[in-house]
C-alpha cells in the first residue's frame, strides 16, 4: 500500500530513475502530465512519491522501484520528518528481531488495525529491554535546563532508564545535593524512548510495512543500519561522528569493562566499540532526544548487552549520579562556554579544581573521573589546547600529582572532526591512592597522518599507541622511543605552564642514521628523475593533425561497448572507497561511506574512473592494486568491453582539454562534467591499442613526476630538520 503523503524531491526522483537531476528538469518541461509539486519551495519542489512512481513506470523509465529505494523515499518524505520515521521503523525492527511471530499477527489487516495493535506488542518488548519507564506512551515532563549544543551529536550510543536499577555499578555515595546544583534529586531526566501511540503510528503504517518487507530480505539489524546510514549521509552537517577506528582504539585503551558509560554519547560509536560481550551494562546520556532514541534502538538491535540511556545534559542534569563504571568513554563538546559554569560552582565532582568558564573539557574530564569506580579507566577525546591553556594549569597539575591523568596521546591530523587539527586522547585512572612517584605517558603519532583527505594510517597508529600503553603498564622502566613515546616523571611537568602536550616533551626522532638516511632519499630522488627522463615522450608531428569520425560515451553505452555506473552512497565498512580526491591526485583508495546494505559499485581492472566535479580533465585506469574498491561519490565508472574498446585509449581521449570543455556545464560555484557527452574517435581496436600504449607511458611519466615531488619535499624537510637539530653538519 503506497503512502500518498510521502514526498520526494527532484534529487530523489533522479535516484529512483537512475538519471541526473538535469533529466528530471527536462521531463518537467517537456511532459505536460508530469506530476505537479505538492510541497517544498519554488526552487526545490517536492512531489508525491506514488504519483512519481506511477508516471515513471508509465513512461517506461522505471520497471520497478527497488524496495530499498522505495522504503528510503517513504522514510525521508515522512510527514512528521525522517527522525520520527526512523524511530518508528526502529521500534518495529526491534519487535521483528525479538518476536518475529508477533509482527505477523500485528501486520495482518488494515493500517488502522496495525496502528491499534502495535503499541501493545511494542510494550512487551520495551519493558524487558528498556525498563517500565520506556513503556509509557508519552515521555514524562522534566525540569531540565536548555540542551547544550553537543558537537558529539553522532557517536553510536544507547539510551537508559533514569531510575538506576539495582546493580553493583551503583553506590549511594556522592549524589549531587549541593545548593544550586542540578542534582538527581532536583532535576529529573527521562528515558530516550517512549512507547508511540496509535495516532502517532498511523501515518507510518505504509512505511512500516515496507520496512518489514525489507527486513525479511536483509534482516532487522541490517535494515536499521541501512536506513540510519542513509539518514546520516543525507544530513552530514547535523552530526559530529566519531570514526569507527578511533572508537575502537579508545575502547582498547580503556580495556575490558563490564559497565561502560558515555555521558555525551551522540550516535554511540564509542559504546558500540566497547560492547564486546553480552553480560555488559551500557550507560549513555545525550542532550539531543532524537539521537538518544535512535542510538538506543541501534544498540538494542546490535547487542544483547543491557542498554540504559537517558535524555539530558550530563553536566547539568546527570542521569547516572550513583554510577561507578569500569570504563568511561567520551567525545565531549569542544569549546563550549555555556556548560553550566555559573550553576555548578559547588558541585562535588570538581575534586581537582573548579574549571574556568573556558575549560568545559576539564569539566568533562572530572565528570568522567567522578563516574569511575576505583582503578576504573576513562578515555576522552580532547582538543590540543586543553593540554596547554593557562586557565587549566592548576587542574592539570592536580590530575598529574594524584595520578589521575595517565597518558596524553597526540593523534594525527585528520583522525576525527575537526579534521584540520591533531586532537589528543587523555587516558584517565581513578586512583585508589596517590602514587609515590607518578609518571605520565606522552605519545605522539602525528607521523602517521595520511596524505590529503585519506585520513591517518590507522593500523600504524593503533600498533604504536597500544604497544606504548601496554609497555607503560608493565613493571620496570619504560624504554623511551624518540619522537614517539616517553614516560615522564610528573615532577618535570609541574612548572608555571603544566603543559602536557606530547610534542613539547618528546625528544626528536633519530633520523634512522641521520645524514645516511638523507643520502638514501637523495639517491632515490636521482633514480626517479632519471626515470622521468626516460619516460619523456618524443615530440609529435603536428604538421597534419588527424581528423576522425567521433562518437560519444552515451552512444557507446547504449550500443553496449561500455557500461556506465555512478558512485553510491553506502557500502560495506571494510571495503576501501575510491574518492574523487584519490583519482585527482593518483592516491590509493582512502575514503569511507556509511555502512549500509546498499549495493556498492566495485572497481575492476581495466575500468576507467572519471570525476564529474571540479572542471579538471582527469581519468584513471584501474589496475590490480586498486581493484575491488567501492566507487565514491562524484565519480563515474566506465567499464569498456575489451573486444570493442581499449581502456587506455578511452582514458587518454577523455582527458583532452577541449573534450572536457564541450562536455562541461557551469554553475555559480562549480563545474560539472556530463560524462555521456564526452567524445571518442571511432578507430579500429589495433589503432586504439597503439594510442593506448602512448597514453599508458604518459601516465607512468605523470606518476614518476608526482613521486619525485614527494621525494624532493622529504629531502628538503629532512635537511631543515637535520641542520636545526644537529644531526646534519652544515658542510
Amino acid at each position: 500500500m503506497q503512502d500518498n503523503a510521502t514526498e520526494v524531491t527532484a534529487a530523489g526522483i533522479a535516484r529512483l530513475a537512475g538519471v541526473g537531476r538535469a533529466a528530471v528538469s527536462n521531463w518537467r518541461r517537456r511532459h505536460a502530465d508530469f506530476p505537479r509539486p505538492v510541497g517544498g519551495t519554488e526552487t526545490s519542489p517536492s512531489f508525491a512519491l506514488a504519483e512519481v512512481e506511477s508516471w515513471l513506470r508509465k513512461q517506461g523509465k522505471l520497471a520497478e522501484v527497488p524496495l530499498r529505494e522505495r522504503v528510503w523515499q517513504q522514510l525521508s518524505g515522512h510527514p512528521e520528518g525522517p527522525v520520527t520515521a526512523l524511530t518508528h521503523a526502529g521500534c518495529l525492527l526491534l519487535l521483528i528481531h525479538d518476536r518475529p511471530t508477533v509482527w505477523l499477527e500485528v501486520g495482518a489487516g488494515s493500517d488502522e488495525r496495525l496502528s491499534e495493535m502495535l503499541p501493545g506488542a511494542l510494550r512487551e518488548v520495551f519493558t524487558p529491554r528498556f525498563g517500565p519507564e520506556s513503556a509509557r506512551n508519552t515521555p514524562p515532563a522534566v525540569n531540565t535546563p536548555p540542551a547544550v549544543n553537543t558537537p558529539n551529536a553522532m557517536n553510536t550510543a544507547e539510551v537508559v532508564n533514569p531510575a538506576p536499577p539495582a546493580s553493583d555499578a551503583y553506590t549511594s555515595s556522592r549524589v549531587h545535593t549541593s545548593p544550586g546544583v542540578h542534582a538527581a534529586a532536583a532535576v529529573r531526566t527521562h528515558p530516550a524512548l517512549h512507547l508511540p501511540t496509535s495516532p502517532e503510528l498511523l501515518p507510518s503504517a505504509p512505511l512500516l510495512r515496507g520496512v518489514a518487507e525489507l527486513a525479511a530480505e536483509l534482516g532487522a539489524r541490517q535494515t536499521f543500519e541501512f536506513l540510519l546510514g542513509r539518514h546520516l549521509d543525507a544530513n552530514p552537517r547535523q552530526y559530529t561522528l566519531t570514526p569507527a577506528d578511533l572508537a575502537a582504539l579508545m575502547a582498547d585503551l580503556a580495556g575490558p569493562a563490564r559497565t561502560v558509560l558515555d555521558p555525551a554519547c551522540g550516535t554511540g560509536a564509542l559504546l558500540r566499540a566497547a560492547a564486546t560481550r553480552p553480560d555488559q551494562e551500557l550507560y549513555a546520556q545525550d542532550s539531543a532526544p532524537e539521537l538518544a532514541a535512535l542510538t538506543t534502538l541501534r544498540l538494542a538491535l546490535q547487542t544483547w548487552s543491557t542498554v540504559r540511556g537517558a535524555v539530558g545534559d550530563s553536566l547539568r542534569a546527570d542521569a547516572h549520579p550513583r554510577l561507578r563504571a569500569d570504563a568511561v568513554l567520551c567525545h565531549p563538546p569542544f569549546n563550549e562556554r555555556n556548560w553550566g559554569h555559573d550553576e555548578l560552582a559547588y558541585d562535588p565532582r570538581w575534586e581537582y579544581g573548579f574549571p574556568a568558564r573556558t575549560e568545559s573539557e576539564l569539566a568533562w574530564v572530572q565528570h568522567a573521573l567522578a563516574r569511575l569506580k576505583d582503578d576504573g579507566a576513562g578515555v576522552l577525546l580532547m582538543p590540543p589546547a586543553a593540554a596547554s591553556r593557562r586557565s587549566g594549569r592548576r587542574i592539570r597539575a592536580d590530575l598529574l600529582r594524584r595520578g589521575a591523568l595517565r597518558a596524553v596521546i597526540a593523534l594525527p591530523v585528520g583522525a576525527a572532526p575537526p579534521y584540520n587539527i591533531p586532537l589528543h586522547l587523555w587516558v584517565l585512572r581513578r586512583p585508589e591512592k596517590a602514587p609515590a612517584q607518578p609518571e605520565v605517558l606522552l605519545v605522539d603519532v602525528g607521523q602517521f597522518a595520511g596524505e590529503g583527505r585519506g585520513g591517518p594510517d590507522w593500523r600504524a597508529v593503533r600498533e604504536a599507541v597500544l604497544d606504548a600503553w601496554q609497555a607503560f603498564g608493565r613493571p620496570g622502566r619504560f624504554a623511551e622511543r624518540p619522537g614517539l613515546a616517553r614516560a615522564l616523571p610528573v615532577i618535570e611537568l609541574l612548572d608555571d605552564d603544566v603543559d602536557v602536550s606530547p610534542a613539547r616533551h618528546l625528544p626528536p626522532p633519530t633520523a634512522a642514521g641521520g645524514a645516511e638516511q638523507l643520502t638514501a632519499v637523495r639517491e632515490h630522488l636521482g633514480e626517479t628523475l632519471r626515470l622521468t627522463a626516460d619516460l619523456t615522450p618524443p615530440r609529435a608531428d603536428a604538421a597534419h593533425p588527424a581528423r576522425w569520425p567521433l562518437t560519444t560515451i552515451g552512444e557507446l553505452a547504449r550500443g553496449g561497448a561500455l557500461m556506465l555506473r555512478t558512485g553510491g552512497n553506502g557500502g560495506h565498512a571494510r571495503v576501501p572507497v575510491l574518492t574523487d580526491h584519490d583519482v585527482l591526485f593518483g592516491a590509493d583508495p582512502s575514503g569511507t561511506l556509511p555502512e549500509s546494505q546498499e549495493e556498492a559499485v566495485l572497481t575492476e581492472p581495466g575500468d576507467v574512473v572519471v570525476p564529474v566535479l571540479g572542471g579538471g580533465s582527469v581519468a584513471r585506469v584501474i589496475d590490480a592494486t586498486t581493484a575491488g574498491a567501492a566507487l565514491g561519490r562524484n565519480l563515474v565508472l566506465l567499464r569498456p568491453d575489451p573486444a570493442a574498446l581499449d581502456p587506455w585509449f578511452l582514458a587518454g581521449f577523455l582527458r583532452g582539454t577541449a573534450n572536457n570543455r564541450q562536455a562541461s556545464s557551469y554553475a555559480s560555484t562549480a563545474t560539472r562534467l556530463d560524462v555521456r557527452r564526452l567524445q571518442l574517435p571511432r578507430l579500429p581496436l589495433d589503432e586504439q591499442r597503439r594510442y593506448g600504449e602512448r597514453f599508458r607511458a604518459l601516465d607512468e611519466f605523470e606518476r614518476a613526476l608526482r613521486h619525485a615531488g614527494r621525494l624532493g619535499e622529504q629531502l628538503v624537510r629532512g635537511m631543515y630538520d637535520g641542520l636545526t637539530d644537529g644531526t646534519v653538519a652544515p658542510d
